[in-house]
């Protein structure tokens, strides 16, 4: 448990504003409130920062915005990044088109256990349900009833209505083993101590794919535990066209590699990005 400490939400997003805001609208109606909000911006154009740290969004949040020049998918730099922006103890990874429940920050303070990392899950929308979402920007996906979420699994908006249950902390969470089955860095919990020991996510990952699981595995090296985050800390995954994979066959043999050598240690993290000053930094609030 993590009493008063403050946690850290590392927000990663690219030429998304429309979305951003929906999850920074997210992030303001939070019950838990000691919290800081580190968007991770992996090149996005200036008229999409501008429109962000203009917003009203913003302004309700203790924010800090880091932005790197556009190199191409380079969503380890931008994590790492913001983890050195950050000030608290505790981490959480957010992806900028995941919008947070209500309790999004008080479950993932509550699920938060030394030696673990707590790996969240996620409500897919439909296309037409995130296009009306992002177009009024009034429709608001934290706080709805049960009523609300249940009309939209059977309208087909969602893929799943499990997020409306809150199940218990306990040790059925806990999984021993490394599987890369729903590894997701979208929504992702840790303490700051076991992100610095693995030094952070390997920047040396080209391209989309698996920078996660590596992260994910070299955290098991260590004797890290993955804790499921379902029925906790669901968010509402906007709907997005799929990436670009080319690169994700080499990164899965990467991965496969440290599994037989046990590697912990970034070849390119954490430690490397504190060193360069290609990060432009705005403070808000």
């Amino acid at each position: 448990m993590l009493r008063d400490a403050l946690i850290s939400v590392v927000v990663t997003t690219y030429n998304r504003s429309d979305a951003l805001l929906c999850v920074l609208s997210g992030l303001a109606y939070q019950t838990d409130r000691n919290f800081e909000v580190i968007i991770a911006d992996d090149g996005s154009k200036p008229d999409h920062q501008g429109t962000v740290l203009n917003s009203a969004q913003a302004q309700q949040l203790c924010l800090t915005h880091v932005w790197h020049p556009d190199i191409g998918f380079a969503a380890s730099k931008a994590r790492n990044q913001g983890v050195a922006a950050s000030q608290g103890a505790y981490l959480v990874f957010l992806d900028g088109d995941c919008v947070p429940e209500v309790d999004f920050i008080a479950q993932h303070r509550h699920l938060a256990q030394v030696g673990c990392l707590v790996n969240g899950s996620r409500v897919l929308l439909s296309p037409i349900f995130t296009t009306e979402v992002l177009k009024s920007q009034s429709t608001s996906l934290s706080g709805r009833s049960w009523a609300y979420w249940l009309q939209k699994r059977l309208q087909g908006d969602t893929n799943k209505w499990a997020h409306l249950l809150r199940l218990p902390n306990g040790a059925y969470r806990l999984q021993s083993d490394f599987t890369w089955k729903g590894i997701r860095s979208c929504n992702m919990g840790l303490f700051r101590q076991d992100f610095e020991r693995v030094d952070g996510f390997d920047e040396s990952f080209e391209g989309w794919g698996h920078e996660d699981a590596d992260f994910v595995l070299r955290l098991h090296h260590t004797g890290v535990l993955r804790k499921n985050g379902f029925c906790a800390t669901e968010v509402f995954h906007l709907w997005h066209q799929e990436a670009q994979r080319h690169q994700e066959s080499a990164n899965a043999h990467k991965v496969r590699d440290r599994m037989r050598s046990g590697q912990i240690v970034s070849d390119r993290g954490y430690a490397q990005t504190m060193n360069q000053n290609d990060a432009v930094i705005t403070k808000l609030g």
